[in-house]
């Protein structure tokens, strides 16, 4: 067996994420929390399915967070199939050499769905399959044998190696992410039946409003953009204390829209914290208008930090 000891993914409810920061960290960058999820884009990201659907915060174009992440001072690149597609085997077996390869050579990785539907930091390999830290790894069938990997339901494959290269200015950085922010609340991101932006919103409001709220979706996505919203703000910050004098009352302006979406979705989530379905359940719904109403609040403050962020980004050009 071959392992990169001290490897691990880091907590967080985005764990696309929380892999950039296991791996980053193993890779000894000093790069905050904050500063990876605003440079990266994500921490502005929302993608809201029409019945809340617990894929929203994962199905999603995130490869242009892949690509943000080299304006921070590390790179991502890897091997990305579907089941479908014909070289699907010839591409499982790259998947497998890259993380040998990388792994051998001190490189960390990082695949998606190793374990159950989400991102997985690759800790080792032996000759039968990949081992993972992740999301209730420790429950998982371990090593996953390289054959298998992709073989699901979902059948997308994508394995990434994480390597570090030079950052770019500070101010390029925060031009970038606020560009991300810009275009990805008009969908740009965003496949057929799911919603972003302030729109993403009022969708989830009216989904909490009429009862056809996923119950298990409505609680993870609560939590998992609460936790965006939270480092959105703690970004601004951050680039507010870096560009000093370039726009401070912009960026305290844009914080302050962006806190106030946070404390709504803080308020949703106790309203309706994240719960395990239980096993064999149909998938109970939700209904709940005072939440409906947070929500309606949340996409409010998210058009008001939209607008400051655009004035943002005129302002540091």
């Amino acid at each position: 067996m071959t392992r990169l000891d001290g490897l691990r993914e880091k907590p967080a409810w985005i764990t696309h994420l929380g892999c950039h920061l296991g791996c980053i960290e193993y890779l000894g960058l000093e790069i905050s929390r904050a500063w990876v999820y605003g440079g990266t884009g994500h921490a502005f990201a929302i993608n809201i399915h029409q019945q809340l659907c617990p894929s929203g915060p994962t199905a999603w174009r995130t490869e242009i967070v892949d690509r943000l992440a080299s304006n921070l001072g590390y790179l991502v690149d890897g091997v990305r199939a579907h089941r479908s597609q014909d070289d699907f085997s010839a591409r499982q077996a790259i998947a497998w050499a890259l993380v040998r390869g990388c792994t051998d050579t001190g490189v960390p990785c990082y695949g998606w769905e190793l374990g159950m539907p989400e991102w997985y930091v690759i800790t080792g390999y032996d000759e039968g399959g990949y081992y993972f830290s992740g999301p209730a790894a420790d429950q998982a069938r371990q090593p996953l044998p390289w054959q298998e990997l992709a073989t699901g339901e979902i059948g997308w494959l994508c394995v990434q190696c994480v390597l570090p290269c030079e950052h770019e200015p500070d101010d390029v950085i925060v031009a970038q992410a606020l560009e991300f922010a810009l275009d990805s609340a008009t969908g740009k991101f965003t496949d057929p039946n799911y919603t972003a932006g302030p729109a993403a919103f009022v969708l989830w409001a009216h989904a909490l409003d009429t009862g056809i709220a996923d119950r298990f979706g409505t609680g993870y996505n609560a939590a998992c953009w609460r936790e965006c919203r939270e480092q959105a703000v703690a970004f601004l910050e951050e680039a507010r204390e870096r560009l000093t004098g370039r726009a401070d009352a912009l960026f305290e302006e844009a914080a302050t829209h962006y806190a106030a979406v946070a404390a709504a979705l803080t308020a949703v989530s106790k309203r309706l914290p994240f719960e395990l379905p239980t096993e064999g359940s149909e998938g109970p719904t939700a209904r709940d208008p005072e939440a409906a109403a947070l929500l309606r609040d949340a996409g409010a403050a998210e058009e008001r930090g939209l607008d400051a962020l655009a004035r943002l980004r005129d302002a540091l050009a």
